[in-house]
């Protein structure tokens, strides 16, 4: 099988040591024949210094790296009329030395054409080098890759965010007041911000990231997929021992579902190789980068809970005039990747988040980063299987642990969504298959928990005080009674359990007030479970469905 080009961003390494490399030459040639002045916003590890470095060999004309794709024959054609390229690659740059930064790259540049530049200042020196090369080797070729990078890395420092943000408009006006000697430019990015020079100087480029034309060029699409990795996906579906249609679909959930025009549906490139090379099904795209500008941001505005944002609609222009000091968090959630168009409407967009990996990555982002529990793998380990063995006041134990290690003055004001919300977390960051607040036709139970031989559903409640408790948990009662949330799985083989986890505000824990269990002839384990509790003895008719209603007093 052919190697997987993972971190990989050099075009002519890739084609010159055979790893795989999904053509996307002819989304390349459409962009080149159809304008060239260009933005285009992807999140992070999506390829775009592989498209960036892929174009700078197209301009060159290194015809021998193109045998066998599309633009082979327009490439060759070039070889004999190839444009002088400039790369600026911004991604690697210390913010408190920006401006010499941008004085090395552009005297690097220079010495790569053999010439000498005037000036001290790296706004004059670009000029400078502009002109020169225009002069002896014809109109110029710019791609400038993650030009965003050193803004996103001052936030929240708005003042730090402004001056760097004032430095790169200095460095990109030049690019504008020297349009004369550019042939193409392509400038990439996480985010767009309307002032920071890009947008307000260099009005004339073309904003494609939303453009259906272009839905798919970076990414891969299923034909792409199974077309490139057939090998590898027939491989790992061997290992797992699974139909290889089946395994597909399991690689469509985890890794699938971004979509960045409301049509087409593509894989983040770095993941989807990552699982196939090692054959695990994990959060490669999270733990390859830092996640710190999303953190500070969601920090700095209060945003407690990322559910808030799935099925979240948003004006098509939703993207347009942002700036760090007034963007809002569906903004930068989707630009940076955690969320995605899911459905694109008349006037608007519903963003959501677009896989198993993503939703499971932002809830291990919030546990560790935001609600600061450092052990969050272990407590959902251990809520998993209490959950899953039925020990409901064990899994309460579980949750208060947790619940001790986050820090009371960065949330003080803690309410029923608050605790169901950071319980959903943990659950999601375990693997459990939870749903919130699930429709019925008689209302909605906060959480259901769907396990294999299993389902939980939980109702959240808030007490003031310990003397309040007794009145939450009548009422409590009441409200599963009368909507009757169990109808939805009463022919469900299964064994069900209902709960009420009562919350004691003045304690900031929660304590069980009571739980039903539903229990099918067959289910040793759950009987077990019950008797253990109230030192009762339970027996079970043959095929006949048993109710057990307990009734547990913990405070």
């Amino acid at each position: 099988m052919q190697r997987l080009p993972i971190g990989l961003s050099n075009f002519g390494m890739i084609r010159r040591k055979k790893y795989v490399y999904v053509d996307k030459t002819k989304k390349l040639l459409q962009l080149i024949d159809s304008g060239c002045r260009y933005f285009l916003s992807r999140p992070r590890r999506f390829g775009k210094s592989l498209m960036i470095s892929t174009l700078q060999s197209m301009f060159r004309g290194e015809a021998e790296q193109f045998r066998g794709l599309a633009a082979e024959e327009w490439v060759s054609e070039q070889k004999s009329n190839p444009c002088p390229v400039l790369v600026f690659d911004m991604s690697i740059v210390d913010i408190k030395k920006l401006e010499t930064y941008l004085i090395a790259k552009i005297d690097k540049a220079a010495d790569s054409f053999s010439l000498k530049l005037k000036y001290d200042t790296f706004d004059l020196r670009l000029e400078n080098l502009l002109g020169q090369v225009y002069k002896k080797y014809g109109e110029i070729v710019v791609l400038i890759d993650e030009y965003d990078k050193a803004i996103l890395d001052a936030i929240p420092d708005v003042e730090l965010a402004k001056k760097v943000r004032e430095i790169l408009r200095s460095f990109y006006i030049v690019f504008k007041s020297c349009d004369e000697y550019l042939n193409f430019i392509l400038i990439t990015g996480i985010s767009k911000f309307s002032k920071t020079g890009v947008f307000s100087v260099m009005n004339n480029l073309e904003d494609i990231s939303f453009d259906e034309d272009y839905g798919n060029i970076l990414g891969y699409s299923q034909d792409e997929l199974e077309k490139y990795f057939s090998e590898y996906i027939v491989d790992n579906a061997k290992k797992y021992n699974m139909d290889k249609c089946l395994f597909i679909e399991k690689l469509r959930d985890y890794y699938d579902g971004f979509c960045f025009d409301g049509r087409h549906s593509v894989y983040n490139p770095f993941s989807i190789m990552q699982c196939l090379k090692k054959g695990e099904f994990s959060d490669y795209w999270y733990d390859s980068g830092s996640s710190n500008f999303i953190v500070k941001y969601m920090k700095q505005n209060n945003i407690d809970d990322p559910k808030e944002y799935e099925n979240f609609s948003v004006p098509k222009e939703f993207t347009s005039s942002q700036e760090i000091e007034n963007a809002r968090p569906e903004n930068f959630l989707y630009q940076a990747g955690y969320l995605t168009i899911k459905k694109k409407e008349e006037n608007d967009f519903i963003l959501s988040y677009p896989n198993y990996e993503v939703r499971h990555s932002i809830d291990a982002m919030y546990l560790e980063h935001v609600y600061t529990i450092r052990q969050y793998h272990t407590l959902g380990s251990e809520l998993w299987h209490a959950l899953a063995r039925g020990d409901i006041a064990c899994a309460v134990s579980v949750f208060n642990a947790g619940l001790a290690s986050v820090p009371y003055d960065d949330f003080p004001n803690r309410d029923e969504h608050w605790y169901r919300s950071l319980f959903l977390m943990l659950l999601r960051g375990s693997g459990i298959a939870a749903l919130g607040e699930v429709h019925t036709n008689k209302g909605r139970p906060d959480i259901v928990l769907i396990f294999s031989k299993r389902v939980i559903v939980l109702e959240f409640k808030c007490a003031q005080s310990v003397d309040e408790i007794p009145r939450i948990k009548s009422l409590a009662e009441k409200q599963i009674n009368d909507k009757n949330y169990a109808k939805t799985y009463e022919r469900d083989s299964r064994c069900l359990t209902q709960a009420v986890f009562i919350i004691n505000l003045q304690e900031k824990e929660i304590v069980l007030g009571w739980f039903i269990a539903i229990v099918y002839s067959g289910n040793y384990l759950c009987v077990k479970n019950f008797c253990m509790l109230m030192n009762e003895c339970v027996i079970l008719l043959r095929n006949y469905k048993i109710i057990i209603r307990i009734y547990v007093d913990n405070f």
